[in-house]
């Protein structure tokens, strides 16, 4: 009996079936094979024009009398080790330079909490009628999130610059600027979950004649509002730095204090702003990564 037997339907013998199929599968290797030396050469070129545009703005800088590259990375350490040293040669007393801090300290986290609070209340609000689940109205969705997309536009810094213009140099001109972005980004958030939300508990009430502010408050709310906080702790870390940011140009703060100082050479001060502001950004950030962690777990009912 023959050995080699035609595939049904297809009019070819087993072997010349295998053999095309050998032929194929050779084929797709070697366009494979060609896809990768391809891409490996896009990538050598790539690798070798940034090297030459990066060796090019070294050169410029140096022929600007900007200084060398490598003479600035021999220094990059000096001022922090100076800020180090005089640390270190306060001894004890410099415990003392902490305290003095913080005053500025607290005002910092106000500036955060609240600012925090503000865009927390308005990037919720906000997100209600800039969900394509909740609100039916298309015209009305889109200028909800262009609105969004201008507060998220503008950095706290930009706009802490025009509020101390306008306000002065105040505490309530880094609440402005930082509030009027975070309404943003938490609006972005919060739409995003808004629009993942189980809209059984909004039928229902729909169909039991509950009006458009009730579906919200009953049947979306309880249900995002767990995500809702989680997101706000997760943006009040943020704030505290952007609010220690923002006093650079004049909004209070351990900013404020920090830029004085810098410019002062004072480095123990420098020394003691730094400490603090990075030991309350880490007790912020487990606390509110337990608390987040406890929200997202379970459900959360007002």
């Amino acid at each position: 009996m023959a050995s080699d037997t035609t595939a049904p339907g297809s009019g070819l013998s087993g072997t010349a079936a295998r053999s095309l199929s050998d032929r194929r599968i050779e084929e797709i290797e070697s366009s494979y094979a060609s896809v990768v030396r391809r891409r490996n050469l896009y990538t050598l070129l790539m690798i070798v024009v940034c090297t030459v545009v990066i060796a090019g703005g070294f050169r410029t800088a140096e022929e600007a009398n900007s200084g060398t590259f490598w003479g600035g990375i021999t220094a990059l350490f000096d001022y922090p080790a100076d800020i180090i040293g005089e640390a270190i040669e306060r001894g004890w007393g410099w415990f003392a330079v902490v305290w003095k801090y913080v005053p500025a300290l607290i005002e910092t986290i106000n500036i955060a909490i609240l600012s925090t609070l503000i865009g927390f209340v308005g990037g919720g609000l906000l997100s209600f009628v800039a969900s394509r689940n909740l609100v039916g109205s298309k015209p009305v969705v889109w200028s909800m999130r262009r609105v969004m997309d201008v507060t998220r536009a503008l950095p706290e810094l930009v706009l802490a610059l025009f509020a101390v213009l306008i306000i002065g140099p105040e505490a309530l001109a880094a609440v402005f600027a930082i509030a009027f972005h975070t309404t943003g980004a938490l609006a972005k958030l919060f739409s995003e979950v808004n629009e993942n939300a189980d809209m059984r508990p909004v039928h229902g009430l729909q169909a039991a004649g509950g009006n458009w502010v009730q579906r919200m408050r009953f049947g979306v709310l309880p249900t995002v509002l767990p995500n809702f906080l989680s997101y706000g702790l997760l943006r009040l870390e943020i704030n505290v730095r952007a609010s220690a940011i923002v006093g650079f140009v004049g909004a209070g703060g351990l900013g404020q204090a920090l830029k004085t100082n810098v410019g002062w050479r004072h480095g123990a001060d420098v020394a003691a702003i730094m400490f603090l502001l990075i030991a309350t950004i880490i007790v912020i950030d487990y606390v509110s990564t337990w608390a987040r962690r406890r929200l997202t777990g379970s459900a959360g009912v007002i």
